[in-house]
């Protein structure tokens, strides 16, 4: 009999079985695949270069995590990128935003000098709301039905943003509440300025700049640090995998067990509480408590017996709102891009940036409507990272690797057409190598290989339900108190004893590590009183 029983053995869950484990608890972590980490795994796609599978970026990892596993300890190494960004946006033209407003101000002036005029306010708005919304990250949230507790925490929330000067407050507002293109359009003039800023809105969501609650999505794309620096994007050496493997490393060493091809089939209930789980294999694991490290649609609709829940409730989490639009690549390169607006005779630094294809609000706009209405869009929005420019354990001597997070498709094509057909897998991955050429004329002939996930293929390898990377669609009606349900937003789920510890839950997706570290917390404070006295 097992203390806690993980499903999952993504960071997440490894971060809530570390936490668990130091505690002293008996923690067994179930991975159905062969290997931990989830979206976070670095592989070798093709012979001789390894690259992260999905995940593919640094800056959201708390530094919480970061110190109290101490994962620098177990091999974690993180490098920053030396520019943040860069939009080829024609022939001649490419914004390169660095870091530090004196620099990113002089790049902006070349689209416009009244936008590079208005940034420091700008940022100025942004830093204060998420300052206030960074607080409440390690929080649990106030559950409604929640008695004294939820009502004081409530109050407290309440004081906080009072606190604010009115601006701010409408501020916030407008973030919770409006679409990217809209709270950009107050700030900017510029179309390529803008969808700079607007991109951040759509990233991993299956929605449009002009969506309402994509300015929030913006938002929370701005509450991360790498290395103490605020705001910078950076690079696990090794690739994603390494941020898995020393979480992994660390609850190990606290105690924690870790079994991989041991897939979950069901929740095992007895007298209206989860007592462990069953797996595919027939397997019974008894555990006093079982904490998910899945989705919520996926739990709920999966895995959690019918009846176990009230009827009303299971189909409202089994039905939880997810679908990120989002198709991945990896491609193996014999040299890097040459891009027309910026040759590499001028220095290759914006190689080792963010390099985004999306270069005016309207280009974002129409990559949506054609995914809504034909399954993808004829011209992607698509994020490139070299990551082998930062990292030499990547690639063979001069050569590179890419990774493409490419939006927007379809979560699931238009019947009669399917993901699971290879050959629309692969006419997109054609359409995406040609966006990309016609921005850099060599690409198209670099390529050595490449690795393809589809949003069927993100579902079915990392159990991401409709393709979705935050396990969930972070809209105002999924966010805090209401994620994932109204009720069941402090981690415990529908079921005693059963507890979400991943993206479903606040505060939301990314490699964060922080609903692992939320959820472990909650779980020790209910178990109190009975449980053994913890290791010191």
């Amino acid at each position: 009999m097992h203390d806690v029983a993980i499903i999952g053995g993504g960071h997440n869950g490894l971060t809530a079985a570390a936490y668990l484990a130091a505690a002293g608890l008996d923690v067994v972590v179930l991975e159905k695949n062969a290997h931990v980490g989830g979206a976070a795994y670095t592989e070798e796609f093709h012979p001789g270069f390894r690259n992260s599978v999905a995940s593919y970026t640094v800056s959201l990892l708390n530094p919480k995590v970061i110190r109290d596993l101490d994962l620098h300890r177990h091999g974690l190494k993180i490098v920053e990128r030396a520019v943040a960004n860069f939009w080829p946006v024609d022939e001649r033209r490419a914004l390169v935003m660095p870091y530090g407003l004196s620099g990113r101000q002089a790049a902006i002036a070349k689209f416009s000098e009244k936008d590079a005029a208005r940034l420091p306010a700008y940022d100025e708005a942004l830093d204060r709301a998420a300052s206030v919304l960074k607080g409440l990250l390690l929080e649990t949230p106030p559950n409604a039905g929640g008695g004294l507790n939820a009502f004081w925490k409530s109050a407290r929330l309440s004081r906080e943003i009072l606190k604010l000067p009115l601006e701010a407050q409408r501020d916030l507002t407008s973030l919770f509440t409006e679409s990217a293109s809209d709270y950009l359009a107050r700030w900017f003039e510029n179309e390529t300025v803008q969808a700079a800023f607007a991109f951040d809105g759509i990233v991993g969501t299956y929605a449009a700049p002009s969506t309402p609650g994509t300015a929030y999505v913006l938002l929370h794309h701005c509450f991360g640090e790498v290395n103490g620096k605020v705001g910078v994007w950076g690079h696990a050496v090794g690739g994603m995998g390494a941020i898995s493997a020393a979480i992994a490393s660390a609850a190990r060493e606290k105690g924690a067990q870790i079994r991989v091809e041991s897939p979950v089939a069901e929740v095992d209930v007895v007298n209206g509480r989860a007592v462990g789980v069953v797996l595919q294999s027939g397997e019974v694991v008894r555990a006093r408590s079982v904490a998910a490290a899945v989705p919520p649609k996926l739990l709920f609709s999966r895995m959690v017996p019918e009846g176990a829940v009230e009827p009303a409730l299971h189909a409202r989490l089994a039905n939880f709102k997810s679908g990120s639009g989002t198709f991945r690549m990896n491609v193996a390169l014999s040299k890097l891009p040459d891009f027309t607006c910026r040759p590499n005779s001028a220095g290759t630094d914006h190689l080792a940036s963010g390099i985004v294809i999306g270069p005016t609000l309207d280009y974002l706009e129409r990559a949506w409507l054609d995914a809504k209405t034909t399954g993808w869009s004829k011209e992607p929005v698509v994020e490139m990272l070299i990551p082998s420019t930062l990292d030499e354990t990547l690639a063979p001597a001069g050569r590179h690797v890419a990774s493409l997070f490419v939006q927007h498709v379809a979560p699931h094509l238009p019947a009669p057409r399917s993901w699971s057909d290879p050959r629309e897998k692969e006419a997109f991955a054609d359409l995406v190598i040609e966006t990309v050429t016609r921005h850099a004329p060599n690409f198209k002939s670099a390529v050595l290989g490449r690795q393809i996930l589809s949003p069927l293929d993100i579902e079915e390898r990392f159990g991401m339900v409709d393709g979705d990377i935050f396990h969930g669609a972070l809209s105002l009606d999924q966010l805090f108190s209401l994620r994932p349900a109204l009720g069941h937003a402090d981690y415990r789920m529908p079921l005693k004893g059963l507890y979400l510890c991943a993206s479903g839950a606040h505060p939301g997706g990314g490699v964060t590590g922080v609903p692992g570290h939320n959820a472990a917390r909650e779980i020790l404070r209910d178990m109190r009183g009975w449980w053994r006295t913890p290791a010191r």
